[in-house]
């Protein structure tokens, strides 16, 4: 599917922290159980991750939630700095990371506004009650090389030689897909899909939020020229917009 473009669209106002998307990222991605030790060493790995912003003062604080992924930057300032070429840019718009060709130097990591490519600092084990759910389709990587969000291109990929053996195409918000934590989030915060159809639901999306005068889409640290493929919609404040109705009248 090398005329598709991959994006997502999260709506923070549809957010509501639950970390369901993290879970299910885990899960189908093979990624290493996080114990309290990881944690108290700031070595935690998750590739997607919920940061939690207060705003306000007590006692009228409010919570907000935005899921953090690899935004898949178009000028993704982590390629130019692989010695090894381990993480590209492919033809479908992915910022991709080859696990066997990484060796471990963490310069695309230093390198990521984002924060959102981890480094395996031990080999990855598992009890024995849950090797038997680790997914076969993705590879377990391995102590010293670098991971992060794929948009869980295995799905991705059997989806497109089903429809290619089957003689049909691929439809837009296919659940066979869309990434894990589109499919878990119970609020349908996280839209994916190809950004180069005008019909999906995601480019209709990034093109009224993005475009539009009162569109609430905007990009992570934008200011940075990354031009990721991951479109924010910006949280809705029903006590501000009173506040703006009554002032304008």
């Amino acid at each position: 599917m090398a005329d598709a473009k991959w994006g997502m669209v999260i709506d923070a106002d549809r957010c509501t922290g639950c970390q369901a998307c993290v879970v299910a990222c885990q899960s189908e991605n093979n990624i290493p159980i996080n114990d309290e030790g990881l944690f108290n060493q700031q070595r935690a790995n998750q590739w997607i991750r919920i940061e939690r912003v207060w705003e306000g003062e007590y006692p009228d604080v409010k919570a907000r939630f935005m899921p953090v992924l690899c935004q898949h930057c178009d000028d993704a300032p982590c390629e130019p700095v692989c010695p090894v070429y381990a993480t590209y840019h492919n033809t479908e718009g992915m910022n991709v990371q080859i696990y066997n060709r990484c060796i471990g130097t963490r310069f695309c990591a230093n390198n990521c506004p984002y924060q959102v490519r981890f480094f395996n600092f031990w080999e990855p084990e598992w009890p024995e009650s849950l090797k038997n759910q680790l997914n076969p389709d993705v590879t377990v990587r391995s102590r010293g090389i670098m991971e992060k969000c794929s948009f869980c291109v295995q799905r991705i990929r059997r989806t497109g030689r089903n429809a290619k053996r089957d003689g049909t195409t691929v439809e837009d918000g296919d659940r066979a897909l869309n990434p894990a934590c589109s499919n878990a989030c119970p609020t349908g915060a996280l839209t994916f899909g190809n950004l180069k159809d005008e019909n999906s639901q995601v480019a209709k999306l990034a093109e009224k939020e993005m475009h539009d005068k009162d569109g609430r889409g905007y990009h992570l640290l934008e200011e940075l020229g990354t031009h990721p493929s991951v479109i924010y919609l910006k949280k809705v404040d029903p006590a501000a917009e009173k506040v703006t109705e009554k002032a304008h009248g």
